[in-house]
């Protein structure tokens, strides 16, 4: 199974040159550690930010510096600052090339769940309704279970959706898989794992057409 750094590391060979790409918080943030050698991408961020650099080393945060997540970050050259409302209206004029967000269950459709859990405290919807709704394209980086062992990967979501028909793409910890008009398509296995334990644990359509690739990686 791959762990988060790898998750990201794999959405990370997705990314496009010229792309403007917003991450969501948890796994996607790390997406920013793993961008290809040679390929120039601006990241951006719902709190006003463009030209999001690596996370900084222990020692070298400054508060000030933090994304939606408010997390501390580094700055590349040419960043800028500005407002919240710029920040929404650069998102809602379809300006994002591309938006990596978690997930709490996407259904195989593409629809996507990830702001809320009834009775649960969860931090709020953010940003990612208008990003859902405006992003060119979308992928998922999250766990394939939920803590109980469930699979996360439905039939139809059955927590409050923030998106409908939206996402294109999801990384796992077991398997990367393509949205289709007939369900999640089956692309890449992550190293070890059979399509056996990734059929078991995709509770919506599974589609698995001839061999499927482990995914590689040089680090």
């Amino acid at each position: 199974m791959l762990n988060k750094n790898q998750i990201a590391q794999r959405i990370a060979k997705e990314l496009k040159d010229g792309y403007y790409v917003n991450l969501g918080i948890g796994i996607p943030t790390l997406v920013a550690n793993y961008i290809p050698a040679g390929i120039n991408v601006v990241l951006q961020s719902e709190n006003g930010l463009l030209g999001i650099g690596p996370f900084p080393f222990a020692g070298d945060e400054d508060a000030d510096l933090i994304n939606a997540g408010k997390q501390t970050i580094t700055t590349i050259p040419g960043s800028s600052f500005f407002d919240s409302a710029m920040s929404f209206g650069m998102i809602r004029a379809g300006r994002v090339d591309l938006t990596v967000l978690g997930a709490m269950e996407v259904s195989e459709t593409g629809d996507i769940a990830n702001w809320k859990i009834p009775g649960k405290m969860v931090k709020g919807m953010g940003g990612a309704m208008d990003l859902v709704a405006s992003a060119k394209n979308i992928i998922v980086a999250m766990l394939h279970t939920n803590p109980k062992g469930e699979s996360k990967l439905l039939p139809q979501c059955t927590l409050p959706l923030t998106g409908v028909r939206c996402v294109k793409k999801i990384v796992t910890e077991l398997a990367v898989l393509d949205i289709t008009p007939n369900g999640f398509k089956l692309l890449e296995r992550a190293p070890g794992v059979s399509i056996d334990e990734i059929r078991s644990k995709t509770a919506g359509k599974l589609i698995i057409e001839n061999d499927v690739p482990e995914m590689i990686f040089t680090e």
